[in-house]
């Protein structure tokens, strides 16, 4: 969860143009791991629509890519979003296995279904 949580505030930060905040890898717990959860989702909600304005065209050279880029369509599309549900669903089959009750449902949330 704490690399699922990366990818999302990184995604927003890069592509919004702002800094990402250091969240370090300490929790132990599931308590530790919801806030580490609501602190990310307390960031993503700092970025607005106007901060992405541009933001498929905009550089995106994280620190490990050693000075290359990627435009923030290829980071998202390539990078971002296949590392946030890897690191998910990596997350959702450890906590199966090791007897935690979820169901699939559990992973994929609400859906938000119309009628008619």
């Amino acid at each position: 969860m704490q690399s699922a949580c990366d990818q999302a505030k990184y995604a927003a930060a890069y592509l919004g143009g702002k800094q990402a905040p250091s969240h370090p890898d300490t929790e132990q717990t599931f308590a530790e791991l919801r806030q580490r959860i609501q602190k990310c989702l307390s960031f993503l909600e700092t970025v607005q629509a106007k901060d992405l304005a541009g933001a498929e065209e905009r550089r995106v050279s994280p620190p490990w890519l050693g000075g290359r880029w990627l435009r923030g369509d290829d980071y998202l599309v390539h990078l971002a979003l296949p590392n946030f549900f890897f690191h998910a669903t990596m997350a959702y089959a450890i906590l199966r296995h090791n007897g935690v009750e979820l169901g699939k449902m559990d992973y994929i949330g609400s859906i938000p279904t119309r009628e008619g």
